[in-house]
């Protein structure tokens, strides 16, 4: 259907998902429409979920602007560090199992030590790569670069001793891929095919490109509403190359809020603080380590295992986002109630816009706007 709003020049289209069962909120769709038009915001998908049920499941905007293409809950969109949740999870099953554990140092799953590898050659001579765990990997306190490609040498080194720091790393993430399949033999992509998309009814999900995907795919739009084509992601992984949908994140975030197929002490695991985090803000990764904010205490802001964590108005939250220069996503849940608002964009201005739609959902949840999108905050959305 169309709506329109703001008067004939700011036309926006809308698909809603009819599917039995989701009821269509017409206030909310409104407003989020309302808020795409003044912030020029391509695309967005909304999703809610709540105690194992999808109660909102919504499309707004293109995924092709040039062609008018309509965005739609079955869209192929960029998951981005979403992935990072994922993958998390799916350790988690691996350590229930005895297949992994999250405190055994990795050198003990490596038939070599780690520089003998071509890709971690550069940190030989640094022992600091012992004490790498998998927790330790999981919550970002590795010491590595996010990327490497971001470092001046564009390679890795130590920028403080695992486990000291939180600082945000995709590189941690890629070598814990890289010990599961180099020291475990297991192939990243097939476990996750296996233990979460197939499991969690995930259809239209993949670490990898799929042909398929090319007849319903999200082009992105950056800061300036320059368009990208949707990158083909050939290489699996465990940092970000998931491609999914709005309606497989639903699924996916309604089963892993409630713990399914893990027990209640992994469940727990995975959205309790690992490490508290003090730092002024999330990015550059390593500029702002050693600052401290007074806010992050307040609200014992944290890393968990693929996500963050806080305590806010309704008790223990935990949230994961996704971003590239065309890419804005962020699902936030609360974790006693299982509701999750999971918000999906092909067009990075989207990130703008969240914490009104946050506000709308969930009302006050004391999210760390200040951090995560200092650029972006607004002053009446700071979180005291």
């Amino acid at each position: 259907m169309i709506a329109t709003i703001l008067g004939a020049t700011a036309l926006i289209s809308i698909h809603m998902s009819q599917a039995e069962g989701l009821p269509c909120t017409r206030q909310l769709d409104k407003a989020i429409e309302q808020l795409m038009a003044k912030e020029d915001v391509k695309g967005l998908g909304v999703a809610v979920t709540e105690k194992g049920k999808i109660t909102h499941l919504a499309t707004y905007g293109y995924r092709n602007v040039e062609k008018q293409l309509l965005l739609e809950d079955d869209t192929i969109m960029y998951g981005a560090s979403l992935t990072k949740a994922a993958f998390a999870y799916m350790v988690l099953q691996l350590v229930e199992e005895g297949i992994l554990d999250l405190d055994t140092p990795i050198s003990s799953y490596l038939p070599n030590p780690l520089p003998a590898y071509p890709k971690w050659q550069t940190l030989k001579g640094d022992h600091d790569w012992h004490q790498l765990t998998a927790r330790l990997l999981l919550s970002h306190q590795s010491g590595l670069a996010n990327l490497r490609f971001l470092e001046p040498d564009r390679d890795l080194k130590f920028h403080f001793k695992p486990g000291e720091y939180y600082a945000y790393s995709g590189e941690g993430f890629r070598l814990l891929q890289f010990v599961l399949e180099e020291g475990l033999g297991l192939d990243v992509k097939h476990e996750m095919q296996t233990r979460i998309f197939s499991r969690f009814d995930m259809p239209n999900t993949d670490m990898q490109w799929r042909d398929s995907f090319a007849d319903n795919l999200a082009d992105g739009y950056a800061m300036d509403g320059s368009f990208e084509p949707h990158d083909e992601r050939s290489n699996v992984s465990a940092s970000g190359s998931m491609d999914t949908t709005l309606k497989d994140q639903a699924n996916m975030w309604k089963a892993m809020a409630a713990g399914r197929l893990l027990s209640k002490t992994a469940q727990a695991e995975w959205t309790k603080p690992q490490i508290n985090i003090h730092s002024k803000q999330k990015f550059p990764t390593l500029a702002y380590t050693k600052t401290k904010d007074p806010r992050a205490a307040d609200i014992n802001l944290s890393a968990g295992l693929g996500v963050i964590t806080w305590k806010g108005p309704k008790g223990h939250y935990f949230s994961k986002g996704g971003h590239n220069d065309w890419t804005g996503n962020l699902v936030i849940c609360e974790e006693e109630s299982e509701r999750c608002l999971i918000m999906l964009s092909n067009s990075v201005r989207a990130e703008i816009i969240f914490p009104e739609i946050t506000q709308m959902v969930l009302g006050e949840t004391a999210y760390p706007w200040w951090w995560v999108y200092p650029s972006y905050q607004k002053p009446e959305l700071t979180m005291k």
